[in-house]
């Protein structure tokens, strides 16, 4: 029965395939977790150089890099059993 069924409902893709070009364009995202207190500047440095770097590896545009970074602070981040803020 369930060999029937699989014959008359042949297998589709819910997405459209993707070709050679669509699939050399698919970019990372970087999530980049820092400890609060980085200028807008070092930011900024930060971001161009991973970007720079990104293209130059990998081929793409600036365009395709997206980087998302999240300041923590060290109450919230904890190494070995132990909360960066009580270092």
């Amino acid at each position: 029965m369930a060999r029937a069924l699989a014959q008359a409902r042949p297998h589709r893709s819910v997405l459209p395939p993707l070709n050679i070009q669509e699939e050399n364009e698919a970019m990372p995202t970087f999530n980049i977790q820092l400890f609060e207190g980085r200028t807008v500047e070092e930011k900024r440095k930060f971001v161009e150089a991973i970007t720079r770097t990104t293209c130059e590896t990998l081929g793409c545009e600036p365009g395709s890099v997206d980087i998302i970074l999240t300041d923590v602070k060290r109450e919230n981040w904890a190494t070995a059993g132990k909360l960066w803020s009580d270092r």
